[in-house]
């Protein structure tokens, strides 16, 4: 891994408050692009640590699927208190969610709110084979109406045989919980309709390690 010699200093309020929320995005959009060349920036983790024990400025919130491919920080290249991180498994939107997001931009100052799903989503497989085992089913019926929503061409199987179905319906249920998260919170839609805020979707792709961000 080839280290940049910069040392990047942790987020402080002053630092929050002069990110855009398009900047936000971008800053996110050019530390993935740092890890997927191997160039990731110097930082002193452990002083990190201190400088955010007393508060936290984070400038992006993730709601990311808690696939332990996918771990936020390092994707993006950030360090300690520089993102919100809610990881659950499918990336669905929830009344917790929800909640966590809210404190986030509304209390906490986060400029954008990142919806990522990722390729060869166990999630989504399960939901689309249909899974049933405990408290997943309940779960994995909130992926369904991305699988009900993806379509095929005749004859093209709907299950997890058939991974260009399944990262389809990923990427729908990235937008189907964009919908919902603007549908179910009007404080963070009142936020995003003011530019306070931007709501984007991403896709990760855990072969490549490239995140593309969605229309």
């Amino acid at each position: 891994m080839v280290v940049k010699s910069i040392n990047i200093d942790t987020q402080t309020k002053a630092t929050q408050a002069e990110i855009s929320p398009n900047l936000a995005v971008d800053l996110l959009k050019e530390g993935n692009e740092r890890f997927v060349k191997n160039e990731v920036f110097q930082r002193d983790l452990h002083q990190q640590v201190k400088d955010t024990a007393t508060g936290q400025y984070p400038f992006a919130s993730i709601l990311s699927c808690i696939d332990s491919r996918i771990p936020t920080e390092v994707i993006f290249d950030q360090g300690i208190g520089d993102i919100f991180n809610a990881r659950v498994a499918g990336n669905f939107i929830n009344e917790d969610i929800l909640g966590s997001l809210e404190f986030a931009c509304m209390l906490a100052g986060s400029k954008t709110i990142v919806v990522m799903g990722h390729t060869s989503c166990g999630a989504v497989k399960g939901a689309c084979d249909k899974a049933e085992l405990g408290n997943l089913t309940q779960m994995l019926g909130k992926i369904q109406p991305a699988v009900d929503s993806t379509t095929t061409e005749p004859g093209e199987a709907r299950d997890s045989s058939n991974i260009d179905f399944v990262n389809r319906v990923a990427v729908k249920n990235v937008h189907h919980n964009i919908n919902l998260l603007r549908k179910m919170s009007p404080v963070l839609k009142q936020m995003e309709n003011a530019g306070q805020i931007s709501v984007v979707g991403a896709m990760y792709d855990v072969n490549s390690g490239v995140v593309e961000f969605l229309d």
